[in-house]
C-alpha cells in the first residue's frame, strides 16, 4: 500500500513552519457562549468513546474526523452524524485537520506512538489539545509536548479521567489532611482477568482500508502483523509500554496526587511473560518499586487471570500510622488502626462516569484559559513515573533519575531509552534528546 511520500510529508510539514501565522490569524478565541469546534484524530477503540463523550456536551461540535483506517473513519463520522445531524469532513492524515482554521481544539486518541506529533503541531497552530494517556511513548516525547504547550500558551489536558472523579478527590483530601496519619507505604494494582494471550499470527498484508505506513509514522518499519495493529499495539515496545503505561498511569496519577509530586530516588522493576505464549513483548506480570524519601510505592500488574486485593481489579492502598485508605474505581474506604482512637472508619461508594466531568473541565478551560485539572505539567510527571518503571524492567537494573536534566545517572542502557528514535522523515520538535 502506498504510504506518505517525502514530498507529501514536506508539504504537510508546512503545518509546523506556518504555525505562528496560523495561530495569529486563524485560531479562534472561544467565548463562554460559543460552541467549541473540535477535530477528532483517531476514531478507533477509545477514540469512539472520547468522541461520544465530547459530543455529550451541547456546546461541542465536530467539524472533522481523522483516522488512517477508513473503517474507523466511517464509525467516527457516524457518531458525529448521530449526535449533531451533519456529516463531518473525513481525513486520513492528521495534518489536514491541523491545517484548518475553524478548529478550536483537537482530540488525540491515537496509539501511544502517535500522541506527540499531532499534539505538538496542534499547539504550534494555536489549537488546544485533549490527548489520551500516557502523554508520550517516551519521556522525551512527553517533555517535548509540555514544552510545545508552554511555548504556545495552549490549554492541554491528558485523558486520565480518574483525576476528575469526586469520590477519588474526596479520598485524596482525606489523606492530604493527615486523617490516616503519616503514610509510609502505598500500593497500586491492576489485575486484568479479561486479557489473555493474543496468539502468534504470521506476518501478512495490511488491510486495504488502512494506510499502514502512516499508521507506523515515526515508529520503526516492521512487516505488518495483525497483533501489532489495532488495540494490541499496546503490548509492543515500538508503540506503547504495556499495562505499566496503559493502567499504571491512571493509578500512579492518583498515588502522586495524594502524596505530592516528589521524584523517586530509585526505581526498580521485575516481572516477565510467565503465562502468555504469543508474540507480544511487554510483560504479563510486573512489579515496580519506587523509593521516596519517606515512603515506598509499589505498583503491580497482572494480565491473565487472578483477582485483585479485596476482589477489586484496580485499586490503591495507602498505609498510614493511624489507619489505611483503600481507593477503587467506585469506592473508597478508611480502616483505622484498631489500637488507636480518633478518626472513625469511613466507607463511601459511588457509581458515576468521570469521563464527562473530565472533558467538561477541559472544555471550560478552553473558554476561560485556565489550567485544567490534568494539565500537561502533571501529566508529564506521572507519565514519566510509569515510563521509569519500564526503563528499570527493560534493562533489568535499578534506575536513578535526575529529574532536573531528565537523565538516568546510573544506567546507560536505561538512559538511552529516555528518547525513542524517529523513522525518517519524521522528526520531533522540541526534543531534548534527538538531533
Amino acid at each position: 500500500m502506498a504510504g506518505v511520500s517525502r514530498r507529501t510529508f514536506m508539504k504537510g510539514a508546512s503545518v509546523a513552519l506556518a504555525a505562528s501565522a496560523l495561530a495569529a490569524s486563524g485560531s479562534r478565541k472561544v467565548s463562554a457562549n460559543d460552541k467549541i469546534v473540535i477535530g477528532a484524530i483517531g476514531c478507533g477503540g477509545i477514540g469512539k468513546v472520547n468522541l461520544q463523550t465530547f459530543l455529550h456536551h451541547a456546546d461541542v461540535d465536530c467539524a472533522v474526523v481523522c483516522d488512517v483506517d477508513e473503517r474507523h473513519l466511517a464509525q467516527g463520522a457516524q457518531i458525529v452524524e448521530g449526535a449533531r445531524d451533519h456529516a463531518p469532513t473525513m481525513e486520513r492524515d492528521f495534518r489536514r485537520v491541523i491545517e484548518r482554521n475553524d478548529i478550536d481544539a483537537v482530540l488525540v486518541s491515537t496509539p501511544d506512538h502517535w500522541h506527540a506529533l499531532p499534539t505538538i503541531y496542534a499547539c504550534q497552530a494555536g489549537q488546544d489539545v485533549y490527548c489520551e494517556k500516557p502523554l508520550g511513548k517516551s519521556i522525551d516525547e512527553g517533555r517535548a509536548m509540555l514544552d510545545a504547550q508552554k511555548a504556545n500558551n495552549t490549554v492541554a489536558q491528558m485523558g486520565t479521567h480518574w483525576r476528575s472523579d469526586p469520590h477519588i478527590a474526596q479520598a485524596v483530601k482525606f489523606i492530604q489532611d493527615g486523617k490516616a496519619g503519616k503514610i509510609r507505604f502505598v500500593r497500586a494494582w491492576s489485575y486484568l482477568d479479561w486479557i489473555g494471550g493474543i496468539g502468534n499470527p504470521p506476518d501478512g498484508t495490511p488491510p486495504a482500508e488502512a494506510d499502514y505506513d502512516l499508521w507506523l509514522g515515526p515508529a520503526p518499519d516492521r512487516p505488518f502483523n495483525e497483533n501489532r495493529f489495532h488495540f494490541n499495539f499496546r503490548w509492543f515496545w515500538d508503540y506503547a509500554g504495556g499495562l505499566m503505561t496503559d493502567w499504571g498511569v491512571h493509578l500512579l496519577n492518583i498515588c502522586q496526587w495524594a502524596m505530592g509530586p516528589e521524584v523517586p530516588k530509585r526505581v526498580s522493576s521485575t516481572g516477565g511473560k510467565y503465562v502468555v505464549e504469543d508474540n507480544s513483548e511487554t510483560p504479563d506480570t510486573q512489579v515496580a518499586l519506587y523509593e521516596f524519601s519517606d515512603y515506598t510505592l509499589v505498583f503491580e500488574q497482572q494480565m491473565v487471570g487472578g483477582i485483585g486485593p479485596g476482589g477489586k481489579p484496580h485499586g490503591m492502598l495507602f498505609s498510614g500510622s493511624e489507619g489505611t485508605v483503600i481507593i477503587t474505581e467506585s469506592s473508597w474506604e478508611y480502616i483505622p488502626e484498631p489500637t488507636k482512637g480518633g478518626q472513625e472508619s469511613v466507607e463511601e461508594s459511588f457509581r458515576n462516569d468521570p469521563r464527562r466531568d473530565h472533558v467538561r473541565n477541559f472544555l471550560d478551560c478552553v473558554k476561560t484559559r485556565e489550567d485544567p485539572a490534568q494539565n500537561f505539567e502533571i501529566s508529564h510527571f506521572v507519565s514519566t513515573m510509569a515510563l521509569l518503571g519500564n526503563l528499570a524492567y527493560r534493562t533489568g537494573a535499578e534506575v536513578h533519575w535526575d529529574a532536573e536534566n531528565e537523565r538516568v545517572t546510573n544506567n546507560l542502557e536505561a538512559d538511552a531509552l529516555v528518547a525513542c528514535a524517529y523513522r525518517d522523515p519524521w522528526t520531533l520538535p522540541y526534543s531534548h534528546r534527538l538531533g
